[in-house]
């Protein structure tokens, strides 16, 4: 038997014993070293998200199916499976918590694993969202092609946040290779993007943007938490206090005039898209990044839609796979944080060392303005 934290009703949370999974032949059992509580782990206990359907597209809720969260993780292989053979108890790895057609073993991809979409997969299911038990527990079974070794001796608790930064990698892949009217490098350079909200999504978008692909223009991060604006400005960006300015005049000014290029919406938050007409120039492009929008009526698009942005929604840490059938993206994503050239350990500031502790983040401690990350770290 395990423990494990099971969501059984909007805001309900609690400790439970079940059985520990058994790994099957392919698949590898991990004791869960630390997993990262995410703004996606937050809709669904609130009530705000549900992502678990039947074959028929039925959702089916908490009350009749208990989640378990929990769908950034990392841990140490404690059992293989019988056809295992490059990974061996003691491994530290990181998941894809994402099942594609090699998780299943399919000789033959589907069309979305064949040309690199693999949280697309005809197949599809994830581990902590979709039904599938997730890592706030004491062990997770995922397979063995969902684990990415981590090579150096980096802490899981900044390990973790592969997965997050694996999903900005792919939104900035389809920001990229998306035709629009302004593009990085293009005809029509993006000078200017706004980033909505600096929650871990608004600050991996900003370094990602600055340090990786080496985005020079006026970047420009809206955020009413103070911490969060001072932490934007030292990874290179301008810093807006929406509840202190008027937005749309402040980026008018900082754009001289031009208005936003690019948009990425990371905050979640619906009423953003009121402002959108007044933030944007004619044909930018939006990428649709947060979740959990609630509280304003479609017809918000009606002003947005008449100026013909370009509108990306990327899901996930989608991408193509290595050799080995493992993720490309998650590889890569492990060795920014590796390098340095995106620091995550400054976005932790919440630590739980107990599954029992874990409610707490949920309940009240990311209401806190100095929360940014929380943690669950049990290794």
């Amino acid at each position: 038997m395990m423990q494990a934290l099971a969501v059984s009703a909007p805001s309900r949370m609690e400790l439970t014993s079940l059985p520990a999974p058994t790994p099957r032949p392919n698949e590898v059992l991990l004791q869960v070293g630390a997993v990262g509580l995410c703004g996606t782990d937050f809709h669904i206990f609130e009530g705000f998200a549900n992502y678990h359907s039947d074959a028929n597209g039925r959702l089916i809720p908490l009350s009749e199916q208990p989640q378990i969260l929990g769908h950034e993780f990392c841990g140490t292989v404690v059992e293989v499976g019988s056809e295992v053979k490059d990974l061996r108890p003691g491994d530290r790895v990181v998941a894809d918590q994402g099942w594609n057609c090699h998780s299943y073993g399919e000789a033959q991809l589907c069309e979305y694993c064949a040309t690199g979409n693999s949280h697309q997969c005809a197949r599809y299911a994830e581990h902590g969202i979709t039904g599938l038990q997730g890592a706030l527990a004491e062990y997770v079974a995922i397979p063995a092609v969902n684990a990415v070794k981590i090579e150096s001796d980096l802490p899981f608790e900044q390990a973790v946040l592969t997965e997050p930064l694996a999903c900005i990698t792919h939104s900035n892949e389809m920001l990229r290779r998306t035709p629009a009217r302004y593009t990085f490098g293009g005809e029509r350079p993006i000078r200017n993007v706004l980033i909505c909200g600096a929650g871990p999504a608004g600050l991996f978008f900003t370094q990602y943007l600055r340090n990786v692909i080496g985005f020079d223009g006026t970047l420009i991060v809206t955020e009413p938490n103070a911490k969060r604006r001072e932490l934007v400005s030292s990874f290179g960006a301008t810093a807006i206090d929406p509840t202190a300015v008027d937005l749309v005049t402040a980026t008018r000014e900082l754009t001289d005039g031009e208005r936003i290029h690019c948009l990425i919406e990371s905050a979640g938050v619906a009423q953003l898209f009121k402002q959108m007409p007044g933030l944007l120039r004619k044909q930018a492009t939006v990428v649709l990044y947060g979740h959990g929008h609630h509280g304003v009526d479609l017809g918000v698009l009606n002003n947005l839609q008449f100026i013909e942005p370009t509108l990306i929604a990327p899901v996930g840490a989608s991408g193509g796979f290595d050799g080995d059938g493992r993720p490309t993206i998650y590889r890569r994503s492990l060795e920014l944080i590796n390098s340095g050239k995106v620091n995550v350990s400054k976005l932790i500031t919440n630590r739980y060392t107990t599954l029992a502790t874990v409610p707490q983040g949920f309940a009240t401690d990311r209401f806190s303005a100095e929360y940014i990350k929380g943690m669950a770290v049990f290794a």
